[in-house]
């Protein structure tokens, strides 16, 4: 214990130093840097169809028409006429965008499902900073067929977010899963496309008095590839740069009640078909949601007998080494104000992994009795608290539990920095004993100017019955990261403990010491070479882990090019060094085993993609080379196609051949994705999956009638076979419904 609070005493000290060098003014930034656009009150209400040219309600509102070309001319004017409105009343805020184009009838347009990527489309988003502290916020955003695209930004987009659309999964940075209470519509013609936006003030977080709120805006013309930004931003950087972001002044806006009471009622079906006598067994389940708003910045989400039936299941993955897959979080409950609970080494160390709660250890699913949840903002301070209670499961022997997480972090106005910390709890719900599990944590962001920042932590934890590993029970990290004009870099050192354990959180591995670097040059070539190039992206990337004895478990070095073009094609000419310690014997595949050795190899790392925008596109991913003293060949290929904005699917084929001393392997995972959406709010999805290494085939088909903020109804088929045998089959029809009370 003494060496651990040796340890929080200089962590305190260095942050302290830290911050007050942050805090001068040779790090500040100035609000005489950012561009500056006012919103206007109305009293005549815009009728929400599209047609904004027409309106009176947008006739004496002062348009936003000085957007900025991050790609392919940054820093030239947007090329096409851009008019953006910005407008409210008591109840609501408006959005108005008008898109000249003159090319109107090839607009590009790949989804209309609500969220769907609008990287290649053309599109409109607006990110707002409510509570203007440059790091946290709303996105909402359409494409011309008028979808619902919103997420919440925590910490400018910095979190363990993972891009892939299909696997939906977040721990912080930017929450795509966050579905909010609004409208949008939109309408085209010779002129182009236009769209307006009805965004309830509820359904926002804003601090009380606050005039001032933090904007940006982004207009994608993908038939030029083209982004560009009404703030405008170095090459690299996203719309959730929040601290580059311009300001909207002239707010005068009133707090707004906010309970909503979200009921479900639900049907399932279910046969198991390994049982002696396989039925069908029918079952009925009600639960209740509330949402409350104690303040406008703080909220309070209750839940009573939560039920994510609704939710796409897991994507199939295949373990070719000794540590642990990441699954991510899906669940819609879990999903909102996720970044503020995010406290780690995102994907390697998360204290707090809200999987945990519900679902067990094989992945069967633990049932959630309830909980409550806080979440929101004080001045500069970020609250949040959270407690579960789960049942018992008596034919698997799972005993009921309370999860507890308490966290607090306080952001520094103006400097990009903020402490924070920790508490995470796992008990059991009765006759404790010993039976508990808690981890302590600060964590702390530098921020150096616009440029930089030191992301750091410390956490310890605590379980009964476990002292005496190397290291102790102490996970420690420091990362120096640099963004800035093309360069991305960032070192990084990391420590955890053979007795660190988490019980509530993911490890990826255990008892390691391990030291990062990366160094990431954009380049845009002056001039129209080979057919058009973008971009070139040249980067080394380093990874190593070791043992508390010097021993090297892993080492991974990656030097890599990405060539760009403006027509959407890239193709990355990668080569990767590694190197693999293995202390025990373990088996890869059945009857395969990977002796204790040292392993040192090299591999080719090509991936290449078509313009992702047509009707068609491709995608490869290869890796040729050495693999634990033997050779691994694994291919990756991508299929996506789509009729019109309806109709999208995506075929994926992952094979790996595997040639070892101990043996050859062969296995492959087949991924279908199909999907209909009759119009934004009613599609149907099907994920059909085979993974050749468990003999598993499984479906999920789901039909959604969306209503407000992911309520309404959705029916559900899920089925698994083993070895192309039937094993179960689920058939479930949810209902849900928001009631706003104070409305």
């Amino acid at each position: 214990m003494r060496s651990y609070l040796n340890s929080i005493s200089c962590y305190l000290v260095f942050l302290i130093i830290a911050i007050l060098a942050s805090s001068s003014s040779l790090f500040s930034q100035t609000d005489s840097e950012r561009p500056v656009a006012s919103a206007t009150a109305i009293t005549e209400v815009p009728t929400l169809d599209g047609e904004v040219q027409n309106d009176p309600a947008w006739q004496n509102v002062l348009p936003i028409t000085n957007l900025v070309q991050q790609q392919p001319n940054q820093g030239a004017p947007v090329s096409e006429r851009t008019e953006i409105r910005i407008a409210y009343d008591k109840d609501n805020l408006y959005l108005s965008a008008v898109m000249y184009d003159p090319n109107a009838d090839v607009l590009i347009v790949t989804d209309s499902r609500r969220d769907a990527s609008l990287d290649e489309t053309d599109a409109i988003r607006f990110i707002f900073d409510t509570y203007h502290d440059t790091r946290n916020g709303f996105v909402f955003g359409t494409n011309p067929i008028g979808i619902q695209y919103d997420a919440q930004v925590d910490n400018e987009g910095q979190g363990n977010f993972n891009s892939n659309r299909a696997q939906g999964g977040t721990i912080g940075g930017f929450n795509l899963n966050w579905d909010g209470s609004w409208e949008v519509k939109t309408s085209t013609g010779d002129y182009g496309w236009s769209a307006e936006f009805q965004i309830p003030l509820k359904t926002l977080r804003f601090g009380k008095g606050n005039q001032k709120w933090g904007l940006n805006i982004q207009r994608n013309i993908r038939n030029k590839n083209e982004k560009s930004f009404w703030s405008p931003l170095p090459l690299t950087f996203e719309i959730a740069r929040l601290s580059m972001a311009g300001d909207l002044i002239g707010l005068d806006l009133k707090t707004q009640g906010n309970l909503k009471l979200i009921p479900y009622v639900l049907g399932q079906s279910s046969k198991d078909f390994n049982a002696e006598s396989p039925e069908w067994n029918t079952d009925g389940e009600v639960g209740l949601d509330l949402k409350y708003s104690l303040t406008p910045s703080l909220t309070l989400d209750a839940t009573l007998n939560t039920d994510f039936a609704q939710v796409e299941v897991d994507e199939e993955q295949v373990n070719l080494d000794r540590f642990n897959l990441f699954f991510p979080e899906k669940r819609p409950f879990f999903l909102e104000n996720a970044g503020l609970f995010s406290v780690g080494s995102p994907g390697e160390i998360d204290l707090f992994f809200s999987r945990r709660i519900g679902i067990s250890e094989n992945g069967g699913l633990v049932p959630i009795l309830g909980g409550i949840r806080l979440s929101g903002k004080q001045k500069n301070t970020n609250i949040g608290f959270l407690n579960m209670y789960t049942s018992d499961v008596d034919d698997e022997g799972l005993n009921g539990n309370t999860f507890t997480v308490g966290r607090v972090n306080h952001e520094f106005a103006g400097t990009r920095t903020s402490l924070g910390g920790v508490v995470v709890n796992r008990s059991r719900t009765q006759d404790r004993g010993d039976e508990h599990n808690t981890v302590y944590a600060i964590d702390s962001k530098i921020g150096l100017g616009k440029k930089a920042q030191i992301h750091a932590f410390i956490a310890k934890s605590n379980t009964p019955g476990i002292s005496g590993g190397d290291g102790g029970d102490i996970a420690y990290r420091v990362r120096f990261n640099h963004s800035w004009n093309g360069w991305n870099n960032y070192i990084g050192y990391t420590q955890l403990g053979q007795d660190f354990n988490p019980e509530v959180g993911f490890l990826q591995r255990s008892a390691f010491r391990k030291f990062e670097a990366l160094v990431f040059k954009v380049i845009r070539p002056k001039k129209d070479i080979l057919g058009g190039l973008l971009e070139v992206r040249p980067h080394v990337a380093y990874r190593g882990f070791w043992d508390f004895n010097g021993f090297m478990e892993t080492m991974f070095l990656h030097i890599d090019n990405h060539w760009v073009w403006k027509n959407g094609y890239e193709f990355h000419t990668g080569v990767n060094f590694t190197k693999e310690g293995v202390k025990e014997r373990f088996e890869i595949s059945d009857g395969v085993f990977v002796e204790p050795g040292t392993y040192n190899h090299a591999e080719f790392f090509p991936v290449a993609w078509t313009d992702k925008s047509k009707p068609v596109s491709l995608s490869y991913r290869g890796v040729f080379g050495g693999f634990f003293g033997g050779t691994r060949i694994s291919n990756s290929l991508g299929i996506t196609a789509r009729i019109g904005d309806k109709f999208n699917s995506e075929i994926s084929f992952n094979r790996f051949d595997i040639d070892l001393p101990g043996g050859e392997f062969l296995t492959h995972v087949v991924r279908g994705r199909l999907s209909y959406s009759f119009t934004p709010q009613i599609f149907v999805q099907t994920l059909i999956q085979y993974n050749q290494s468990s003999d598993r085939f499984s479906t999920n088909l789901r039909l959604g009638w969306l209503r407000s903020a992911n309520s309404g109804l959705f029916i559900v088929f899920n089925e698994i076979r083993d070895d192309f045998k039937q094993d179960n089959q689920l058939f479930t029809v949810k209902y849900s419904h928001i009631f706003d009370v104070l409305k």
